[in-house]
């Protein structure tokens, strides 16, 4: 029977029931984290073999000694590789470090600083400057904002992908709107792939601002958990068909397909924004690490190659979000207190519970011994304005581990959801 359905004493009795389970799994002294989107060390373990690679081959295609200064841009055949996962030709790419977190921090610290290509003045010189937030989504991306004072806009999900009417209402009335933040391709939380009309109405913006920028966060573009898998168009060939190449700055890396911390990153962009950010980068680095990008070279070999390795990824990470989604049919569907959504790739789940359920939730769970991400994270300054929204991140737990904590965390949506029915 679904609680809505229920009565006051059938759902007090329920209470009872779920508040006396809840104290047998605190009994326990369980420790489940499930707080961060992390590969798991089988996961980490894939890309051993790599660690072979290491060896007395220290020279790019071009002839470039990669133990030595130079190439600010990364070499040849590392670009060729992200040319294809990106579809954008080599020469508007930069290969970064390790981190394309670091390299969205970075740019949008020298914007404020020095100003993008096309600006009349550094960000940081006008009065306010405003950055949209489809949430929820990555909390990393709006704590660069927090951390620069940079004001956050919400704007709510649709199924595939942000409210396009109030994104286009509000770039194009506020000149103070400096960027928006997207994960376009299995996005963080959401899942949710952005549809062909989304894109082509990103590409077709009109800014008040001249200097507005799509900072276009790629970072589960291979990410595939099937063959089943999602497309999306490419950014940065859409805003060139509407006469706005400038636009867009696409980030992506191979943090979660290699090593994270150890991995590559990548910015793509119209030509003469790479060659914008160049003269800008001169000042910052000579160059990145290049015998990174040497070694994942030889590993991967190519864009197949990558591919291939992903494979191997999926087969680790599927039955992880079928545990996941497995409890929720069988234990929070049946009693219509809970959505969420079944990705075809990426690396979370996002749940909806009852409004202002969610910060009750994550703190039960936590009494019980199973972390998740705090509630509210996923929407700036941390806070959900439903309270419902929770991110599920299977991948670090084993199988095991995950099932565990799914019977945990759906105790702890009945028990908050009782509690709200009955006005506590």
């Amino acid at each position: 029977m679904r609680y809505t359905e229920m009565n006051k004493e059938q759902l007090a009795a329920e209470k009872a029931r779920l508040e006396q389970q809840l104290g047998e799994y605190k009994s326990k002294g369980l420790k489940l984290d499930m707080s961060r989107g992390k590969p798991s060390p089988d996961q980490l373990d894939l890309s051993m073999e790599m660690m072979d690679h290491y060896g007395n081959e220290y020279v790019s295609e071009n002839g470039t000694d990669c133990r030595n200064y130079g190439l600010l841009d990364g070499i040849p055949e590392a670009k060729a590789i992200f040319s294809e996962m990106l579809g954008v030709p080599a020469d508007q790419i930069i290969i970064g470090g390790n981190s394309s977190l670091q390299l969205m921090y970075d740019y949008v610290i020298r914007a404020l600083q020095l100003g993008v290509m096309g600006s009349d003045k550094p960000w940081c010189k006008y009065d306010r400057v405003k950055f949209l937030c489809p949430s929820p989504g990555y909390d990393r991306h709006f704590a660069i904002c927090e951390s620069l004072g940079i004001d956050m806009i919400t704007i709510d999900y649709k199924p595939d992908g942000p409210d396009m009417d109030e994104v286009e209402r509000l770039v194009s009335s506020d000149e103070s709107i400096k960027g928006i933040w997207c994960v376009p391709m299995y996005s963080n939380p959401t899942g949710i792939s952005y549809s062909d009309e989304v894109v082509r109405r990103f590409a077709a913006l009109k800014p008040a601002a001249k200097d507005f920028r799509i900072l276009w966060d790629n970072a589960y573009c291979v990410h595939h958990l099937s063959e089943d898998q999602d497309k999306i168009l490419n950014i940065i060939e859409e805003c060139e068909k509407t006469g706005s190449p400038d636009m867009v700055i696409e980030f992506a890396s191979t943090s979660k397909i290699s090593f994270p911390g150890s991995g590559i990153a990548v910015i793509a962009a119209s030509k003469a924004n790479i060659d914008f950010i160049k003269n800008q980068l001169a000042f910052q680095t000579i160059g990145y690490d290049k015998l990174n990008q040497l070694h994942h070279v030889q590993y991967f070999k190519d864009m197949n190659g990558i591919m291939e390795h992903m494979k191997l990824h999926a087969k680790i990470i599927r039955p992880k979000f079928e545990a996941v989604l497995s409890a929720l049919e069988t234990e929070i569907a049946p009693l219509g207190i809970g959505e969420w959504n079944s990705p075809k790739g990426g690396y979370f789940i996002s749940f909806n519970a009852l409004e202002g359920c969610a910060k009750r939730i994550v703190g039960l769970a936590k009494e019980a011994g199973v972390v998740m991400t705090g509630a509210g994270a996923s929407y700036p300054y941390g806070k959900d304005p439903r309270d419902s929204n929770i991110r599920i991140s299977p991948t670090y737990p084993t199988v095991d581990e995950l099932k565990l904590a799914m019977e945990i965390f759906c105790v702890c949506v009945k028990l908050a959801s009782t509690e709200k029915l009955l006005g506590e």
